[in-house]
This record gives C-alpha cells, structure tokens and sequence, in this order.
C-alpha cells in the first residue's frame, strides 16, 4: 500500500463503505487509469463500465473468477495476477490440513483442554497416512507442488483435470468420480471456473465413502457445500478440511457446528513473504504496463 501510495494516486472503494462507494466511483471515474483487487473481491463488469480510462486490473492473488473477464477482453482491460509467488505456501496449508484432519489435531486440543485427557476418557486411533491414496483435483503448480510434499509420506498419488500433466508420473484417473473411488484423501486444487462449480458435489464424495477426508484450498464454489454438509453428519464422509467456502466470510452454521471438520479462514497464501511477494508481483505489474513494457504475469 505504501508504494501503491507513493508511486499512483489511489482512491480506496474500500474505506468508503457500501453506501460511499457509488459517489466515489462517480467522482473519480474519468481518472482511473488502473485498479488493484484481490482474488476474493474482483471486479464486476458493472464497475469496469463505469471506469472509461480503465487499462489494466491487478489481482492480488491467483485466482480470477471474481473478475469479469469478458468485460475485460471486450474493453481492452488488462488482467494481471499473481501466480507462482504463493504456490508453496498454499502447498504447505494444504499439507497442515491434511495431516490435521488424518491424526485429528483439532479434535486432540479440544480433548486435552476439556480435561477429558486429565479425567481419563478413552480416545479413537486414527489411521495411518502411510501406504493410504491421496488424489489431487487441479493438477497446476498447486496441486504438483502437494504432490511433492506428499511424496515422502509413502503415500500413492492421483490426480484429475482434463487434460494429462505431459512428464508426470503421478497416474491420471478418467474422471473425477473416478479419482474419488480410488482415494482416502481428496485434496481441491482445481481453478475456480463455470466447468469446477459444484464439481465436488453429492456424487463425488459418497465415491469419496466412508473414512474419506477432503481438504480445498482452492475456492469454495467447486464444492457443493449443502452435499457436504449432508455426507459429514450422515457419515458418509469422514473428516473436511477447509480453507475455503462458498460464500466467504460466511460459513454455514450447520458446518460449523459439526465436529468433523477443521476449519481456517482463507489464510493458504498468508505469511508475511509470501504476501511480500504477491504484492511485489501487483506493482511491477502495473508499472510495467503504464512504462509499455510486456506484462510479467498477464491473464488477460
């Protein structure tokens, strides 16, 4: 933000509230040159319409779906995000939720702090990662990075997306049901799009079965969180863990209220590097753009 500040004139939509956000736009409008937002807020087509001088939108984050990207194209509006820079951090969230789901971590703390260890209540063991059948969905640079760290666990990898990763030795499954039925852990890496809405949905995760435990660290709409919801109190799924939801910051109360889950808010990407980094990626980005130079990481 401080160089934002030092290097542009900025006019934060931000800090002027829902119902100051209309009158600012109006005022400002004919200057805006550049926008910056992240992947969760994006930018409507609306918004982009009433921007005349808008050239280039700076994604803090890798995931555009929140963006009009059409609006975009047809308005000659460049897209930049910020790929790579975050990978390993989202990487290793997915890793801690995964290993905190299988030796049920949260559920230990709640245990020791209750005093039921003290009062001498029994505990369940959980089973073992080793020799067990992790499959990624969204094979990129997330979910090949998952894959790397996992492969000291002496566990067997999967993977789907629709088309094969060319060099990869990790098995592609034929479809995503199909992943599921062959694995004990399914972990969401996929991108965000029309075609990934809901694609975890009812079907999946009964394929998924009983002692089947997802972890997302993708975007909550590839997850039909009713369906989960359903399979989690009915034991048809095991265990969720979650970064992501449907409609953030809300998160059901009816998943909130389920032992079987571990949640976090959104935070794969945050450490103090790695947001460094990301916001790094935004400004070279944009001074790249109002300089003429070829964009480091364009989208659109």
């Amino acid at each position: 933000m401080n160089a934002l500040e030092r290097d542009y004139v900025c006019h934060h939509l931000w800090q002027a509230g829902s119902s100051g956000q209309g009158a600012l736009v109006s005022r400002v409008a004919p200057q805006v040159r550049g926008a910056v937002t992240n992947g969760a807020v994006g930018m409507h087509g609306a918004l982009m319409e009433r921007l005349p001088a808008l050239e280039i939108v700076g994604v803090f984050g890798v995931g555009v779906d929140a963006v009009d990207l059409d609006t975009a194209r047809n308005r000659g509006v460049r897209v930049t995000n910020t790929p790579d820079v975050l990978t390993d951090d989202v990487a290793d969230l997915a890793m801690a939720l995964l290993l905190a789901a299988n030796r049920r971590l949260c559920a230990l703390d709640r245990f020791v702090r209750s005093g039921a260890w003290e009062s001498g209540k029994g505990l369940v063991a959980p089973h073992s990662l080793r020799g067990k059948t992790v499959g990624i969905f969204g094979f990129g640079r997330i979910g090949r990075t998952v894959a790397r760290r996992l492969e000291p666990f002496g566990v067997e990898l999967r993977y789907f997306q629709p088309r094969a990763v060319e060099g990869s030795n990790v098995p592609r499954a034929d479809s995503l049901k199909a992943l599921a039925r062959v694995s004990d852990y399914l972990v969401v890496c996929a991108a965000a799009t029309e075609e990934t809405r809901n694609a975890v949905d009812a079907g999946v995760l009964a394929a998924l079965g009983e002692q089947g435990v997802l972890v997302n660290v993708a975007r909550g709409s590839i997850v039909d969180e009713p369906a989960l919801v359903d399979a989690l109190r009915s034991g048809k799924l095991a265990h969720a863990a979650l970064d992501v939801f449907a409609d953030e910051p809300h998160v059901p109360p009816a998943l909130l209220a389920l032992e079987n889950v571990t949640l976090t808010p959104h935070v794969a990407s945050m450490t103090l590097e790695t947001r460094e980094a990301m916001g790094r990626l935004v400004i070279a980005n944009l001074a790249a753009h109002f300089a003429g130079r070829e964009l480091l990481t364009p989208v659109v």
